[in-house]
């Protein structure tokens, strides 16, 4: 069977890759995080009514909700709807956002503040999705030999500890396993329930959803606890949408429907299977379904796969802050590539740190999976409530679609995911206050920053004057003019940039030709090189050039330059002057609200990155020009 076009990747050189190439890709990197929740999705979820003893209805009850879980939010809403709100192929929070934005009319302020607030809460996803994964494999040995049980923690910090320091050198060599060693792992995790299925079959009637209401209704108390404990079944389902433009719409369908759902299924129906036959297997019944001679490879595999798919959460992470970077809702930071052929494999120093400082602080603080559990679910499920929101605004205002279809398609979703929010905010006291602190600092760092990058435009835009008057006013006069190009960064291309004001002023002179060039990021993917670049003339001695990068590119001046050869522009980029400018922000607030959130913004921006460093510009043609600006 053949891909459709609107099935293949956004990425161009993805399209090359072969069908099961691409499927086994996905099964990889799309689905480790999902992959990994049987370790503990299933145990949480019995413990709360084991307490006072178990019978199969509850058994059954529990399992049917998990197995919904996954029809009702992963197959239908990802994998069937989500995939097709995509950005040009691209998916994820942000890329929804980038859809709706302009298109929210007055609900523009409350779009851009989901759009936040999801990403800030994938954060929490990404430090949480590590922590939890490799310490609930490695709580396997306790299993083996309880003389592991001291070293469990230890181990599982030296493991996210390494699995940290090599983000620097890339995946590109290690990456090529990932498909095959998650194969391995969702091939082992059915295997290994089959024989507990054969000798409970009647553990298929969890298949039906009444057994799922009437445990909801018979155990109306601690229902909502419980299906806080469900919904971690479903951890990882995001990882769908985003990364549809890494693997397609197609394969990534295709490896939930012929992998991941049946081997997830039968895991789960395995350990239920499992605990029907042997009450005592509860404490640990993922492990417990391997014969005694496997469990030490199971350790062991499971370990790997949760490095794995804490690696494909990292990755996830990276790619989101290049976004939020794109869209102004974070400061520059040192993007680093980490590999020439493949553009998605990036590396963002402050980011991978702030992550494994994260980590490690969470294993220290809850030092088990049972423990962390309660924290998981409110980032995941707070998550995937804010793209269904995001598609409200889709379906409605881009598409038009009417309220009475929107409300027919996404309702039944909303109520679902708001009702596991609730049912994890009951755990806020256990530790689910972690993930919101988490989102709560990261939103107030992106409204600062943004609020604080808008008045400072709008400070400057007071300050400098329109660049035609500016051109103008200097052809009358007889300005001394040397050899050579001179290229003047801005954001706003039709006023004069500060740098070109303040180098007349100081040096009393200008360049025989002055590019006045600004970069702008677009609302899709990516954009074709062809149609980056922009061009034109105001007079003999001024060009404005516009370049176009999309929000999941990092913008490459030095590269791009070269089209301007192509389109009549003379310049040589190595006797080219770039001239952008330093400015020292200082706060004029007098309340005490407005000047910490000054202050914020200015601690941003004196820590972001260089614009030579962050628009790759030669760092030996580049000429920094300071200014002092109070907001």
């Amino acid at each position: 069977m053949s891909l459709k076009e609107a099935d293949l990747p956004a990425d161009p050189e993805c399209r090359k890759h072969s069908a099961a190439a691409l499927i086994l890709g996905a099964v990889g990197v799309v689905y480790g995080d999902i992959g990994t929740s049987p370790l503990y999705a299933f145990r949480e979820s019995i413990h709360l009514v084991s307490k006072d003893g178990l019978i199969e209805s509850e058994v059954l009850g529990v399992i049917s909700m998990l197995i919904w879980s996954l029809i009702l939010v992963v197959t239908i809403k990802y994998v069937m709807f989500m995939m097709r709100a995509d950005n040009n192929g691209e998916g994820g929070t942000l890329s929804l956002l980038a859809l709706v934005r302009h298109a929210a009319g007055r609900w523009n302020k409350f779009a851009m503040f989901c759009g936040m607030l999801g990403a800030a809460l994938f954060y929490g996803d990404s430090i949480l999705t590590p922590a939890i994964s490799v310490l609930s494999a490695v709580e396997g040995l306790k299993l083996v030999t309880p003389v592991f049980k001291p070293y469990v923690v230890p181990l599982t910090i030296f493991i996210l500890i390494g699995l940290f320091a090599i983000q620097r050198h890339g995946t590109g060599s290690v990456a090529k396993w990932f498909g095959p060693i998650t194969l391995l792992w969702f091939f082992t995790m059915a295997a290994m329930a089959v024989p507990h299925i054969i000798k409970n079959p009647h553990v298929f009637m969890a298949f039906s959803p009444i057994y799922a209401i009437e445990f909801l209704i018979e155990h109306s108390v601690i229902s909502l606890a419980v299906l806080g404990s469900v919904f971690l079944a479903v951890t990882g389902a995001e990882a769908l949408y985003a990364d549809m433009g890494h693997f397609g719409r197609g394969p990534i369908r295709k490896a939930w429907f012929w992998i991941v759902f049946p081997c997830l299924t039968i895991n789960y129906m395995g350990q239920a299977a499992l605990v029907l036959d042997k009450a005592e297997a509860i404490k640990d019944p993922f492990f417990l379904m391997a014969p005694s001679w496997g469990l030490l490879p199971l350790v062991l595999l499971a370990t790997i796969a949760t490095i794995v798919a804490s690696q494909a959460v990292i990755s996830g992470a990276f790619s989101l802050t290049r976004q939020a970077i794109q869209l102004g809702l974070l400061p520059r930071m040192d993007i680093r590539h980490t590999s020439a052929s493949e553009l998605g494999q990036i590396y963002i120093p402050r980011v991978n740190m702030v992550l494994l400082v994260g980590v490690i602080f969470l294993v220290i603080e809850f030092k088990s999976s049972s423990a962390m559990a309660s924290a998981y679910g409110i980032a995941v499920s707070g998550a995937m409530l804010i793209d269904t929101i995001l598609a409200i605004f889709l379906l409605r205002m881009v598409w038009k679609k009417s309220a009475l279809f929107t409300a027919a398609i996404l309702l039944p979703f909303f109520i679902i995911e708001g009702t596991f929010v609730l049912a994890n905010l009951t755990k806020i006291m256990e530790g689910g206050y972690v993930p919101l602190l988490m989102a709560l600092t990261i939103i107030v760092v992106m409204v600062c920053w943004k609020q604080g990058t808008r008045k400072l435009q709008a400070k400057e835009a007071k300050m400098t004057i329109p660049l035609e008057d500016f051109a103008m006013s200097v052809a009358k006069k007889n300005i001394p003019k040397v050899q050579g190009t001179a290229i003047f960064l801005t954001q706003d291309s039709s006023m004069t940039p500060t740098s070109l004001l303040h180098n007349l002023k100081h040096n009393k002179m200008m360049h025989e030709q002055n590019v006045i060039l600004s970069v702008i990021t677009e609302t899709t993917p990516r954009i074709d090189p062809l149609y980056r670049t922009e061009i034109g003339a105001i007079n003999d001695h001024f060009i404005v050039v516009r370049m176009h990068f999309g929000y999941m590119e990092t913008p490459n001046i030095a590269h791009a330059m070269q089209y301007c050869k192509k389109m009549g522009i003379k310049f040589d980029i190595m006797t080219t002057s770039f001239f952008v400018s330093r400015r020292v922000v200082k706060t004029a607030s007098k309340d005490v609200l407005g000047y910490w959130k000054d202050r914020l913004f200015i601690f941003l921006s004196r820590n972001a990155a260089r614009p030579s460093d962050f628009y790759h510009i030669p760092t030996d043609r580049v000429v920094e020009i300071g200014s002092q600006v109070t907001i």
